[in-house]
């Protein structure tokens, strides 16, 4: 499952790496927001938590459905500033329509094409299927987008404000040095691309993103099949040293498509792409396969001590031994004529782990 982003007349300097504050506050607020997603910052979010005064702590509370489980893509600029309050100014400039696109796709947990036809904010039937929606998810998303279609301009203001909040609550403190890094992890992307080309550079931004071999398409690992194209507009590339271990990406239509992604330095490695875990849970989901990966967990065994373990006979063994080699779950070792076949138990304890990163990619 990809998201392909198509570079067909996208000059090569329209792919950019950016720093972005607005980006990284509201990946801030997703930590806030889903902190199971984040242990590592656990004790960052107590912290900030223990510190917001009780009506600041309410409006997030109020508002979170932006950011907490995926990210409204104005929050995640395709042009940044230097500035937060210059990227809020650029963030008024945005009509209230598409304001209220974005805002309704994270509220009522719609994927990104849900919106694209009839305005909820004039179209009536729009506008009763979004709170239609909304209602699924709970009352206060309910509340939320009701407020939102009947005062866009008055909901726009106030999460405004409580951005400008967060900034002086916690953001503004924490951003000179979070800039510098991020700004050391643009260069460093925008040097590697000089030197050895996009591919390189991206190979270094995640795992999960990809250059085509004719250079025509960006591919990211996401749990989604979706496709866009950049356009002469471009795409832009915003670390985030709060990300891990998401990839965000913004690519609806009249959107610029845009990525954050972790910064490099101070969270785990990338997990394995999701087609390679889905391999791998494929593998040990036959009963068969199962009852071997038990017997290979005790220690390396050959194919015809398999076989009579298990009352079968050598080809199927070696049938099911390939499948599971081929998900990358066992080692084999050569002993004179015999060949020792053993799980590998790195891979398949990282199992659990590769699933989750992927999943919330």
């Amino acid at each position: 499952m990809t998201l392909r982003i198509d570079l067909t007349g996208t000059p090569p300097e329209r792919i950019r790496f950016a720093v972005s504050p607005l980006a990284e506050l509201a990946a801030m607020l997703h930590v806030l927001a889903s902190t199971g997603h984040h242990p590592q910052y656990a004790g960052w979010a107590a912290g900030v938590w223990a510190g917001l005064r009780p009506e600041l702590a309410d409006r997030l509370h109020e508002a979170e459905f932006l950011w907490r489980s995926s990210r409204a893509d104005f929050l995640v600029p395709a042009r940044p500033r230097a500035t937060l309050a210059a990227e809020l100014d650029e963030l008024d400039r945005i009509d209230d329509d598409r304001y209220v696109r974005a805002a309704l796709v994270t509220t009522c947990g719609s994927n990104r094409r849900t919106f694209t036809d009839a305005s909820p904010l004039f179209d009536p039937d729009a506008r009763t299927a979004a709170l239609d929606r909304a209602q699924a998810h709970g009352p206060q998303q309910e509340a939320f987008a009701a407020r939102l279609l009947s005062d866009p301009q008055a909901v726009r203001a106030r999460v405004r404000d409580t951005l400008e909040q967060c900034a002086e609550a916690f953001f503004d403190a924490e951003w000179p040095g979070l800039a510098a890094r991020l700004g050391q992890d643009v260069r460093a992307k925008a040097e590697l691309s000089r030197r050895q080309g996009l591919a390189a550079a991206l190979a270094e931004v995640s795992a999960a993103v990809a250059l085509t071999a004719d250079g025509s398409s960006l591919v990211l690992d996401k749990l989604q099949d979706s496709a866009t194209a950049a356009g002469p507009a471009g795409v832009t590339f915003l670390p985030s040293a709060f990300g891990h271990p998401h990839l965000v990406a913004v690519h609806a239509p009249g959107w610029q498509p845009v990525v954050q992604y972790p910064a490099a330095g101070g969270a785990p490695a990338d997990g394995l792409p999701l087609d390679t875990v889905q391999l791998r849970l494929d593998a040990l989901a036959h009963p068969v396969r199962l009852r071997l990966v038990r017997t290979l967990a005790r220690g390396p065994h050959t194919t015809g001590e398999l076989a009579r373990a298990w009352d079968l006979t050598p080809p199927e063994v070696s049938r099911h031994l390939a499948v599971l080699r081929r998900a990358g779950l066992l080692t084999a070792r050569r002993r004179g004529r015999y060949v020792h076949h053993a799980l590998d138990l790195p891979a398949t304890t990282a199992l659990g782990t590769d699933l989750l990163a992927a999943v919330l990619r």
